[in-house]
């Protein structure tokens, strides 16, 4: 039970930089909202922070004062993690300042930051981060989920570019994390998620991309689905590091290159970045453009920070959001009939079903470097149910559970930053044993209290 005080509200917000916020008062209900629009909570106060210092206050208050506490970055899990009725959100939206060095290519990040903050400064100079590919994205828990993107396969995970992290730890403390300073925390941190600490600044190692990469989606007809993605599987595993290939199951949204009557039906997308030149990439995408019919296609250099918030319409803010996912050996005949059952019996124009290839950089590095687990499987399965109304929730769950059963003797392990509210079990099946009792021994040294619990939490008891 919160002891929080309307004097000691006050003394917060004298000693505070950024705003205070309750019920009633002026930007509460902006503040309040997260992307996924199945959260609707109310807290008690949103302290929307502005400083390092903001933080620590915050968290010293909601700790004095037994409150919940959330923590908001970008707000854009699925989950809804950063949001909570009656208690506290630890507002860091606020803090997006990005700073570049040119001189070693290094960028320091606010842990408020979103994707496209990101990209605005990096790409002055021709630099990139390697994270996600939907431009409001936050930084924060994109980063500490594992973070892969289009470019991820040639420059490896978030985490994996990951320097240094500034953590305002449950006791309220200020800490460097490195590889020379705290560096258990460090192998916390890079795919722990928020369990040991608010991270109020990255320091990432940017990649020279320059600022066009050759990019494209192929629209492929549904009817032919099971021939293309067999040989999808096969090929991309033969392709280099520097192409990323990845297939979305879908109704087709109204892509300008499609013609009027392929809207609303349904199609195998095939989205695709390669790092390098035109001439090569087209060579190495033509096998996939010439193994079955298409719709329609748009391929070509394209503006790096155009491609990354090109696909920002099609998961925008308010809609309700469900994930399921999987990472998965391989895509055999069995497992992708499954897949198809489902593509075919999908409960909305706005579900889809996303299936990245992964391998590249990440694959190359030790297991136990960090704490993303699961590094070796080639592809995702993220079941990305979206819908509009609340009398449409039983319909869409039911969907996505079902197909999450189905398609569960295909599966090693999850992706993190893909789990909605699924419980400890399913948390635990985002790291192997040996990654889950060393994140358990974390826990218990940087939050043995479990104050930062609104998270995929790893309890300190284990």
């Amino acid at each position: 039970m919160s002891t929080a005080t309307e004097e000691k509200i006050r003394e917060l917000r004298a000693r505070f930089r950024g705003n205070v916020l309750m019920a009633g008062e002026h930007g509460y209900e902006t503040a309040r909202k997260v992307w996924n629009g199945m959260f609707d909570k109310r807290p008690l106060l949103i302290a929307r922070c502005v400083t390092t210092g903001d933080v620590i206050e915050a968290v010293k208050f909601g700790r004095e004062h037994k409150m919940l506490v959330a923590v908001k970055g970008g707000g854009h899990n699925s989950a809804g993690k950063a949001t909570c009725d009656d208690g506290l959100i630890i507002d860091l939206s606020p803090m997006r300042r990005v700073l570049v060095d040119r001189e070693d290519n290094h960028v320091r990040v606010d842990g408020g930051a979103l994707l496209g903050d990101m990209d605005n400064e990096t790409q002055l100079y021709g630099l990139a981060v390697s994270a996600g590919i939907v431009s409001h994205t936050g930084v924060g828990g994109l980063t500490l989920g594992g973070g892969f993107g289009w470019i991820s396969r040639k420059h490896g995970l978030s985490v994996d570019n990951l320097l240094s992290a500034q953590v305002v730890t449950a006791e309220g403390e200020l800490l460097t994390a490195s590889a020379t300073e705290n560096p258990d925390l460090f192998w916390g941190l890079r795919g722990g998620g928020g369990n040991f600490g608010i991270v109020t600044s990255f320091t990432f190692k940017g990649a020279p991309i320059g600022n066009t990469v050759f990019a494209g989606i192929i629209a492929k007809k549904f009817q032919n689905a099971a021939d293309y993605i067999a040989f999808h599987q096969h090929y991309v595993r033969t392709l280099p590091d520097e192409m990323t290939v990845w297939m979305v199951l879908r109704k087709a949204p109204p892509l300008p290159f499609l013609p009027e009557e392929v809207h609303g039906s349904l199609v195998v997308l095939v989205p695709f970045v390669y790092l390098g030149s035109e001439e090569e990439g087209g060579r190495l995408i033509q096998p996939l453009i010439d193994r079955t019919d298409s719709h329609g296609m748009i391929t070509g250099m394209m503006p790096w920070k155009e491609w990354q918030s090109g696909f920002d319409g099609l998961v925008d803010h308010g809609a309700r959001n469900y994930w399921k996912s999987h990472h998965l050996t391989s895509l055999s005949e069995e497992c992708v009939r499954e897949i198809l059952t489902f593509a075919e019996r999908l409960p909305t124009e706005e579900c889809e079903i996303f299936i990245p290839h992964m391998e590249g950089a990440p694959a190359k590095v030790a297991a136990d470097t960090t704490a993303f687990a699961h590094r070796y499987t080639p592809f995702v399965l993220n079941i990305h149910t979206r819908w509009r109304e609340k009398s449409d929730d039983e319909r869409c769950l039911a969907w996505a559970r079902e197909f999450h059963e189905a398609t569960t003797r295909f599966a090693h392990g999850v992706y993190v930053n893909f789990l909605s509210d699924e419980g400890k079990t399913r948390v635990r099946d985002a790291y192997t044993d040996e990654v889950w009792e060393r994140l358990v021994r974390l826990k218990k040294k940087y939050d043995p209290d479990n104050f930062f619990r609104l998270n995929q939490n790893i309890e300190p008891t284990g």
